[in-house]
């Protein structure tokens, strides 16, 4: 009898320790968490340990752990010790072999074909420039004045703080930044979590306006909240199985303070391919839960895919193209997004944009990317020029003896010119100027203390450049021949690429900024091309390609 209750309680201490483990990081009971796995291990780890201690003898406690497990005498305790190792060992080859297949080594083209781009034309889509729908104010100037807000509320400013969240979404065409209140400490929780948080704060981008937005009754269920109202254990068990990406706070048409909880889907083998599948709406006052397939979320909602696993899957699709290897060694045709990306309301959505350029680390793009935070819809166009760094770097030195420093740019439509916009910033995080960049031209920049008189000066300048229209031809040539070599350099951060062909003594330049098309072609391709001779006679200009 006193042997089982020894047992009995070493039972219901690892049950109480795996329950306090749960509680606390609260993993998903799914094959394709990478928590419930390390969960097992752990779990399978633990029970090994206490079964070998246990195997050993009173004499081999004493002395110290054994050399091997010979030493044990119980053959029954032996084997209890092989079998719980055997299955470590399995369990853990498993997950290897698992994160191995799910991998882009062996599944480059399903990891390729994650998102489908579709190319289209910037006149089109970009409609010429609505201030209405830009958002003026990076997150860092958004959380500037949502703390100078709460500073102004002395009733709640010694209870609570502003969260960090700061989503920027779309209310009624406009782009807004929006984030909760926080308790300010877990004494000042304790004191005001019956009632909850009170209010939330909106800034518009636009214009600047911050409002703090009170709530009777409060928001009971946020991420800073203990126990069983914290909003990461609330749906942790309500959905024990589901796999939670970003989480995003947003109001309905209402008002009505929501998280929204976007919810994995892995769809290559257990841990590749991540998109997401589902999504849960949570009201942050009630906690009531709606869990709904992504397709079916209602159009109020802005932010199902997070920016980051949005730019993660356009780089997969551009960097892929030719299988992992090539991504790796030849890079030929590959790919990728810039580093950094904004936020643009249009069609009341919010799109994430960044700029797309050519894996080698030069400092011109080929194009540029919107993708739709709700739907996933992805719109490619090829707007050649520097990349957006260049032109940050192009503004700044603009105002080089004030010091401002530059956000990261938004591409719009001014005077049917594709343009980078940009703020500029003192040192206190204050937006003081705005700069407008020509793309193809980033030497070409306008300033202006607000954003109407930058936009004149900058239209004076495209009137008196000419825009960025491609050079004459004068006296230009056709030449039709089957490329024998195609290399590639940068020259005044540009790429250009420079092509030999057969039975020819001529090398053409090739700049990328202004003909996109050279992407398409390789060793051994036909290719015709219009050129006009240079200084010297072996440099050229390419003016047309044929499509493939």
């Amino acid at each position: 009898m006193k042997h089982w209750k020894r047992k009995a309680g070493i039972l219901l201490g690892i049950l109480i320790l795996i329950g306090i483990y749960y509680y606390i990081s609260l993993p998903a009971i799914n094959i394709h968490a990478v928590g419930f796995w390390t969960f097992i291990l752990a779990l399978l780890g633990v029970l090994l340990a206490l079964v070998s201690v246990r195997a050993l003898t009173e004499k081999e406690k004493t002395i110290g752990v054994p050399e091997k497990f010979g030493n044990i005498k119980s053959l029954k305790e032996r084997k209890s010790v092989k079998i719980l190792a055997g299955l470590f060992g399995l369990v853990f080859l498993f997950y290897i072999a698992g994160s191995v297949l799910s991998s882009p080594i062996v599944n480059a083209k399903k990891y390729q074909r994650l998102l489908g781009p579709e190319t289209r034309d910037f006149t089109e889509d970009i409609k010429e420039v609505n201030y209405n729908q830009i958002p003026l104010l990076d997150k860092d100037s958004a959380e500037l004045l949502g703390n100078r807000k709460m500073g102004s509320m002395v009733d709640m400013v010694s209870q609570f703080e502003v969260s960090s969240i700061y989503s920027q979404i779309n209310v009624n065409g406009r782009p807004v930044r929006v984030t909760p209140l926080i308790y300010a400490s877990p004494i000042k929780w304790l004191t005001n979590q019956k009632e909850g948080i009170p209010a939330y704060i909106t800034i518009d981008m636009a214009t600047q306006n911050t409002d703090l937005v009170k709530l009777s009754p409060g928001i009971r269920y946020s991420q800073s909240e203990y126990f069983n109202r914290n909003i990461y254990r609330h749906l942790r068990f309500r959905y024990p199985t589901y796999i939670f990406d970003q989480l995003s706070f947003e109001i309905d048409d209402e008002g009505t303070p929501y998280w929204i909880c976007p919810v994995k889907d892995f769809t290559i083998g257990l841990f590749g391919g991540q998109t997401i599948g589902k999504v849960v709406l949570c009201n942050a006052v009630t906690g009531e839960c709606q869990s709904m397939p992504v397709e079916d979320c209602p159009t109020w909602v802005d932010r199902v895919y997070p920016a980051d696993l949005l730019i993660e899957l356009y780089d997969y699709h551009g960097t892929l193209i030719h299988g992992f290897f090539n991504s790796i060694l030849g890079q030929k045709g590959c790919l990728k997004t810039t580093d950094g990306y904004n936020y643009l309301a249009l069609d009341d959505d919010v799109w994430v944009y960044t700029g797309v350029t050519s894996v080698s680390g030069d400092r011109s793009n080929v194009g540029f990317v919107l993708i739709n935070q709700r739907t996933k819809e992805t719109r490619y166009y090829e707007v050649a020029g520097a990349e957006e760094y260049s032109a940050m770097e192009s503004a700044e030195g603009q105002v080089q003896n004030l010091g401002y420093k530059a956000t990261f740019p938004l591409l719009l439509n001014i005077a049917n010119e594709p343009t980078y916009f940009i703020a500029l910033k003192d040192n206190a995080g204050l937006v003081k100027k705005y700069a407008m960049v020509n793309i193809q031209k980033y030497q070409n920049v306008a300033i202006g203390d607000t954003v109407a008189a930058c936009e004149q000066t900058y239209v004076k300048m495209l009137k008196t450049t000419g825009g960025s229209s491609a050079s004459d031809a004068a006296g230009s040539q056709k030449i039709t021949g089957v490329i024998q070599r195609m290399a590639q350099g940068v020259i005044e951060g540009n790429t250009h690429f420079y092509l030999v062909l057969e039975d020819s003594d001529l090398i053409f330049d090739v700049p990328l900024t202004e003909f996109m098309g050279v992407l398409h072609y390789d060793v051994g391709d036909e290719i015709t091309i219009e050129y006009s001779l240079g200084d010297p006679v072996s440099t050229v200009l390419l003016l047309e390609t044929p499509e493939k």
